[in-house]
């Protein structure tokens, strides 16, 4: 179906379910990384959230986004990059055909860039700001900010660059993880992407192998206007785990390409990453990924990979680790049930009646894909929820305790100055043996 100009969409009624009751058993408990719900929404825990705190939101949000009886309304501020809001949006529609009549009315407002945006140090002095911070959703946040967190629009496709909604790609990386085993790979971190979009990428790109030099890095830039014109043949994220290690840079800011790395079965070479996206805040350095330091680049990189390939058995754990926990932690389930509990969670905190506003215009699945078209169209009916989930979401753990969230980042912090001291001493070593 697709409208003409003088014709206006509007979703059918009554012929998907306005609520379902699930089949009776009892949920397993969700994920550990589930517990930054807490974290992400502490900000509003005292205070609440006020119809004012959403508006002033609006400052950089692309759209808002409320439900209303179960019913998705939408008004849109700005054009995101690409398809980045369609897609969002469509996400959050096929979450509320998962889950029928079981979201709470709510309000909220969604930007789609990159960075966040809501400083911290604006609100630490309560004299001085007494309105509280903005709720603002988007993709990433960081330790200065109070950004709440969402899954990122990729999950359900990215048109733009042919990246398959998560569910399919999950599935095609575990069968070509399954032809190249871990020892069979090349021995060397391997990288392909965008370098000009930030300059810790491009403090990247000397550390490729060259003439002069071999730091263990198999570096590639990725020219997408090139690749398009290609056909995306040389782009397919199922066939580029070959090597035993991949390199994980941030870019702009977060970077989408982490999960794909992740589920390689390779050992991700993590450069010391400065944003978190919804689920990489539970992930342990030299358990699920070995840690890089950024103001050295090559001589890390060249470290890592020389260890790995010394501690070979040591090595393939770590890489299994971060593969089993995208495919079991962060499979597409786990991804609505996220989505579901922070939703709900932030239901809780509003402290008025949401109600639809000027200018919003209901949103359904049959006004987004019918007048789609091409790869947009192919990976919106490739990740529609075809009927209500037959069982509830996972349940929500319990918020850390101020004692186990602490211990969770000295572990972390003391596992990342394991590494530098291993790093430090084999290089005195390396120089040492040079001078003799």
């Amino acid at each position: 179906m697709k409208t003409s100009s003088n014709q206006t969409q509007s979703c059918p009624t009554n012929y998907y379910p306005n609520s379902f009751d699930p089949e009776p058993h009892d949920p397993p408990e969700c994920p550990d990384y589930f517990r930054q719900i807490y974290e992400d929404l502490k900000p509003w825990n005292v205070t609440g959230i006020v119809r004012d705190m959403v508006e002033r939101a609006k400052t950089t949000a692309h759209f808002r986004l409320v439900i209303v009886g179960g019913k998705a309304y939408v008004v849109r501020y700005k054009k995101s990059i690409q398809t980045r809001d369609l897609f969002t949006i469509w996400g959050l529609l096929q979450l509320l055909r998962r889950y029928p009549g079981k979201l709470p009315d709510l309000d909220l407002m969604f930007d789609c860039d990159d960075l966040p945006v809501v400083q911290s140090r604006d609100y630490r002095n309560r004299r001085q700001n007494a309105t509280g911070p903005p709720p603002l959703f988007r993709y990433c946040g960081d330790r200065r900010t109070m950004d709440i967190v969402f899954p990122d629009w990729s999950f359900w496709g990215w048109a733009e660059i042919n990246i398959k909604p998560w569910d399919s790609i999950l599935k095609e990386i575990k069968e070509g993880n399954s032809r190249t085993k871990w020892l069979d790979r090349e021995p060397y971190a391997y990288w392909k992407g965008n370098p000009f979009v930030a300059k810790t990428r491009q403090d990247l790109i000397p550390c490729n192998v060259s003439d002069h030099h071999d730091w263990n890095a198999r570096l590639y830039i990725q020219d997408w206007i090139q690749e398009g014109n290609g056909g995306f043949k040389q782009s397919n994220l199922a066939n580029q785990c070959t090597h035993r290690y991949k390199i994980y840079i941030e870019g702009y800011a977060w970077s989408v390409s982490e999960k794909y790395i992740l589920a390689c079965d390779s050992v991700t070479l993590m450069v010391k990453p400065h944003y978190y996206d919804f689920f990489t805040r539970s992930l342990q350095p030299v358990q699920h990924y070995w840690p890089v330091n950024d103001n050295d680049k090559c001589k890390s990189i060249y470290f890592a990979v020389d260890w790995g390939n010394r501690h070979k058995q040591k090595a393939q754990a770590i890489a299994k680790a971060a593969s089993e926990f995208m495919q079991k932690e962060l499979k597409m389930e786990y991804v609505y049930y996220y989505m579901f509990h922070l939703l709900n969670e932030y239901a809780k905190l509003l402290k008025y009646k949401p109600e639809i506003p000027e200018g919003a215009v209901e949103m359904c699945s049959e006004t987004m894909a019918c007048p789609a078209e091409g790869r947009e169209r192919e990976f919106m009916m490739e990740s529609l929820v075809k009927s209500p989930h037959v069982t509830s979401p996972c349940t929500l753990p319990p918020p850390y305790e101020r004692k186990m969230l602490g211990a969770f980042y000295r572990r972390k912090l003391n596992a990342i100055k394991q590494v530098e001291k291993w790093e430090k001493e084999f290089w005195e070593s390396r120089n040492k043996n040079r001078q003799l």
